[in-house]
């Protein structure tokens, strides 16, 4: 379906030495207007996908991108990238106490940095970021809904959640949890990789493997992002659809048949590219159902996912850090944690923490204790002298 000249539609690209990009955003073929929004404030790249009716959830969605936009670090710093989200959604949440757009007004918020061949990643919602790589697309975010939930748990397919009753339903959004997170992570991108984020118009309306195809095919990240946004009309275009494309060239010599050759390296050697493509969702699926925890910057930390990295796409992602110090727990747990130390689930996780800190209290108390026992040893008269004087053995006594 023809994606140019259409009412309620948007389309920008660029480039630069390290990247190009393109972005396309349409209202659909069902909804009367569109509540998605995006920013390309090279090198960052946002998507968000408004909720709560006309003149709110457009509203929510460009107070996040705006917000993020003025609050994003300038390197490929994942954790001040969720700081930005964070912010956002206390904007939004402001926005409705402050009369901006309406009461219940949300929006999701899907933002990448990249610097060189680094990339930060911050989400929240069930707006997503794909990794194109060697002809083979990974889903790098974990959709925060319910229907995640039940592929989670083995109850449906992935499939299945694109047309499970309950799948508008969001588990975690801006505005409305001011105590919200974003998850956040970074890994390394390479030169012919191809980075996709979009809302859920277009991963609610074709399958992974067609977004793949159409992004192995399209020579240019325009070209991609048109024809992902077509693909999601004639689907039925039954939501918004929003696009941004993202091709990593770093060197700024690689040419777009270059580039699209590096895409279809995998697809040329077949038994390669199964194999690759199965290490690659097996690593999502251990993002997703995986929890550990490790160190970080010298401190005890959660994660999900597992230790280690396939092809530069880490296994895991940073949730959080405790203000447990590494150093205070005994060798042999100082050793575990470097390794890692499953754990069933988060809860579990900082149930485990918690025991740390108690355990530390309790040998700071027993260390206190027992210095204090030295102390006062250490004052007394030794064994066999007398404590006090008989005062009628004192000189003069009689």
């Amino acid at each position: 379906m023809p994606v140019e000249g259409r009412t309620g539609a948007d389309a920008v690209s660029g480039s630069n030495e390290f990247i190009s990009w393109g972005a396309r955003s349409d209202v659909g073929l069902v909804r009367g207007h569109n509540e998605d929004s995006f920013l390309l404030r090279t090198p960052l790249f946002v998507v968000s996908d408004g909720m709560g009716g006309h003149a709110a959830g457009e509203v929510a969605s460009s107070i996040a991108v705006e917000t993020i936009g003025d609050r994003a670090p300038g390197t490929a710093d994942d954790v001040l990238l969720g700081a930005a989200v964070e912010a956002a959604n206390l904007a939004v949440i402001k926005g409705a106490e402050d009369g901006i757009g309406k009461p219940g007004m949300g929006c999701t918020a899907t933002a990448v940095l990249i610097e060189k061949n680094r990339m930060a990643v911050a989400h929240v919602g069930d707006s997503r970021v794909y990794v194109l790589h060697h002809g083979t697309l990974v889903r790098i975010t974990h959709d925060h809904s319910y229907v995640e939930e039940l592929v989670d748990c083995g109850q449906i397919t992935a499939d299945e959640a694109r047309t499970h009753p309950s799948r508008s339903i969001i588990t975690r959004a801006l505005g409305s949890d001011p105590e919200m997170y974003a998850d956040h992570f970074s890994l390394e991108v390479n030169d012919g990789d191809r980075i996709i984020l979009c809302s859920d118009g277009l991963s609610s309306m074709i399958s992974d493997s067609e977004i793949e195809a159409v992004a192995v095919s399209s020579a240019t990240p325009q070209q991609a992002a048109d024809n992902l946004v077509a693909a999601a009309l004639t689907a039925g275009g039954a939501d918004n659809v929003t696009v941004v494309v993202v091709d990593v060239t770093n060197d700024g010599l690689a040419d777009a048949a270059r580039r699209r050759l590096l895409r279809r390296a995998a697809s040329v050697t077949g038994v390669i590219a199964a194999v690759v493509a199965a290490v690659l969702l097996i690593s999502v699926a251990f993002i997703r159902g995986e929890w550990y925890l490790g160190i970080d910057n010298g401190s005890v930390a959660i994660y999900r996912g597992i230790k280690g990295d396939v092809f530069g796409i880490p296994l895991n992602e940073l949730v959080g850090t405790s203000a447990v110090s590494v150093t205070d727990l005994p060798a042999s747990v100082q050793d575990q944690l470097e390794a890692g130390i499953r754990v069933q689930n988060e809860e579990t996780a900082l149930a485990t923490i918690d025991s740390y800190h108690d355990q530390i209290n309790e040998e700071q108390q027993k260390a206190a204790q027992i210095a204090q026992e030295v102390s006062s040893e250490g004052a007394a008269p030794a064994p066999g002298q007398e404590t006090s004087e008989d005062p009628s053995q004192t000189d003069g006594g009689e």
